[in-house]
């Protein structure tokens, strides 16, 4: 018993030792808590805001250009965030005040937009095949009573918005065209906001609300399962004019328009999970433009004459 304990004992004390040589080894470091070193967080690197004109629902935006965005993220290597206007006049007043970096909006709104030194870098090719779109003026099929243009006279007309191309200006320009002038209908109602203004110009004739409707061309495959299209007819479609334009605001760094222009100019319908990307935005490819390619719808505007910085005004 008294041998075992004299072998514990002579362990503890070795390694106390072993503990007391360590401990003598060891420098010592010291604080000095009374000196601060102020360590600064990263700043985050702004996104660039991409916004599609609301001509249609938030979520419908939302959904229409969710993947395209995320291809034009992982092509530049950007951080691009999708902001969602409330209106065509917010669209445009969030443009002016920069908070808008790339726009894509009707070529009537470039147009304004132009005024405040947003400049076209591309169009986009319509499912049509085309780089033009055109505007249409709609009514129920069971109403006999419009056949024609000249039928829509005395009619309560729902448009989209005054800054709508082919939901209103396109047509309008169409109906001066056969002799007809906003004088003569009912009533020039606009589509409510927030957003889904096609749609709802689409509803104020399907319910009855109103006799006719103008809308952009291929709205109502848009609206196709919302609405029983045997229930609409097309009237009248208005001549064809540049299609949807991409442009970057006043002051936007080149090289970052540069960047996101040569992606977007590289989508191919040949590659199928592009070609998903483009059909899901409603357009078969991109393409690049110049300012003076919107210049029929600046004639437009004089026809028509419209002052482009009051258009919409109060």
């Amino acid at each position: 018993m008294r041998t075992r304990f004299l072998a514990i004992a002579a362990l503890v004390m070795a390694f106390a030792a072993a503990i007391q040589l360590w401990w003598d080894v060891e420098p010592v470091t010291r604080v000095d808590l009374t000196r601060r070193a102020e360590v600064k967080a990263p700043e985050a690197v702004p996104a660039i805001t991409y916004a599609y004109l609301p001509q249609y629902s938030h979520s419908t935006s939302y959904l229409r250009h969710r993947a395209l965005v995320e291809y034009l993220q992982k092509a530049t290597g950007l951080a691009i965030r999708q902001v969602f206007p409330d209106t065509f006049e917010a669209h445009r007043r969030m443009v002016e005040r920069g908070e808008i970096d790339i726009s894509f909006s009707n070529p009537m709104t470039y147009v304004l937009l132009a005024q405040s030194g947003a400049q076209a870098f591309a169009g986009i090719v319509e499912p049509s095949g085309r780089a033009t779109f055109r505007g249409q003026v709609i009514a129920r099929a069971d109403n006999a009573a419009i056949r024609n243009e000249q039928d829509c006279q005395g009619k309560r007309w729902i448009a989209v918005d005054p800054y709508s191309a082919g939901g209103y200006l396109f047509v309008l320009g169409h109906f001066r065209d056969k002799g007809l002038t906003e004088s003569d209908f009912a009533e020039i109602a606009f589509a409510p906001g927030p957003g889904g203004k096609q749609e709802k110009a689409v509803l104020g004739v399907y319910a009855g609300r109103y006799d006719i409707a103008s809308i952009r061309e291929g709205t109502l495959g848009i609206v196709e399962g919302k609405v029983d299209l045997s229930a609409l007819k097309v009237v009248a479609t208005t001549r064809e004019y540049p299609s949807w334009v991409y442009a970057a605001r006043k002051g936007l760094d080149p090289d970052i328009v540069r960047r996101i222009a040569d992606a977007m100019f590289a989508l191919s319908e040949n590659d199928p999970e592009q070609e998903r990307i483009l059909a899901a935005a409603g357009m078969r490819g991109i393409i690049p433009t110049t300012d003076r390619d919107y210049d029929p719808c600046r004639e437009l505007f004089t026809k028509l004459r419209l002052d482009p910085s009051k258009v919409g005004a109060e």
